[in-house]
Protein backbone atom coordinates (compact mmCIF):
# COMPACT_ATOMS: atom_id res chain seq x y z
CA UNK A 1 0.00 0.00 0.00
CA UNK A 2 1.44 3.67 -1.09
CA UNK A 3 2.52 5.78 0.73
CA UNK A 4 0.20 9.25 0.57
CA UNK A 5 1.84 12.59 0.05
CA UNK A 6 0.31 16.33 0.24
CA UNK A 7 1.17 17.82 -3.16
CA UNK A 8 -0.85 20.90 -2.97
CA UNK A 9 -3.06 23.10 -1.31
CA UNK A 10 -6.05 25.41 -2.18
CA UNK A 11 -8.99 26.90 -1.55
CA UNK A 12 -10.51 27.15 -4.98
CA UNK A 13 -12.42 23.52 -5.69
CA UNK A 14 -12.22 24.77 -9.52
CA UNK A 15 -8.17 24.57 -9.47
CA UNK A 16 -8.28 21.41 -7.35
CA UNK A 17 -10.35 19.70 -9.77
CA UNK A 18 -8.03 20.83 -12.88
CA UNK A 19 -4.91 19.48 -10.97
CA UNK A 20 -7.19 16.54 -10.17
CA UNK A 21 -7.72 15.77 -14.16
CA UNK A 22 -4.33 16.57 -15.23
CA UNK A 23 -2.77 14.14 -12.59
CA UNK A 24 -5.56 11.54 -13.84
CA UNK A 25 -4.82 12.11 -17.10
CA UNK A 26 -1.14 11.20 -17.05
CA UNK A 27 -1.98 8.33 -14.86
CA UNK A 28 -0.84 9.21 -11.22
CA UNK A 29 -3.34 8.54 -8.60
CA UNK A 30 -4.67 11.27 -6.41
CA UNK A 31 -6.46 11.64 -3.55
CA UNK A 32 -8.38 14.73 -2.65
CA UNK A 33 -8.95 15.97 1.26
CA UNK A 34 -11.98 18.75 1.31
CA UNK A 35 -11.12 20.18 4.49
CA UNK A 36 -13.61 23.11 3.70
CA UNK A 37 -16.20 24.15 6.04
CA UNK A 38 -19.57 23.13 4.45
CA UNK A 39 -21.16 26.63 5.70
CA UNK A 40 -18.54 29.12 4.70
CA UNK A 41 -15.90 28.11 2.06
CA UNK A 42 -13.41 30.33 3.22
CA UNK A 43 -12.50 28.43 6.08
CA UNK A 44 -10.23 25.14 5.18
CA UNK A 45 -8.43 24.38 2.26
CA UNK A 46 -8.42 21.56 -0.10
CA UNK A 47 -5.44 19.24 -0.25
CA UNK A 48 -4.10 16.74 -3.19
CA UNK A 49 -2.09 13.43 -2.15
CA UNK A 50 -0.25 11.40 -4.83
CA UNK A 51 1.69 8.37 -3.95
CA UNK A 52 5.00 8.78 -2.36
CA UNK A 53 6.67 7.20 -5.33
CA UNK A 54 5.38 9.47 -7.51
CA UNK A 55 6.20 12.82 -6.05
CA UNK A 56 8.44 14.12 -8.47
CA UNK A 57 6.73 13.29 -11.06
CA UNK A 58 3.19 14.87 -9.74
CA UNK A 59 5.13 18.20 -8.79
CA UNK A 60 6.99 18.45 -12.29
CA UNK A 61 4.25 18.24 -14.21
CA UNK A 62 2.84 20.42 -12.05
CA UNK A 63 4.85 22.99 -12.80
CA UNK A 64 4.56 22.90 -16.17
CA UNK A 65 0.90 23.14 -16.15
CA UNK A 66 1.37 26.55 -13.84
CA UNK A 67 4.01 27.70 -16.64
CA UNK A 68 1.60 27.51 -19.30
Amino acid sequence: MPSWIKLYVTRNTTEASIIQGMLEENEIPVQVMNKQDSSYLNFGDIELYVPEHLLLTASRLLDQSMLN
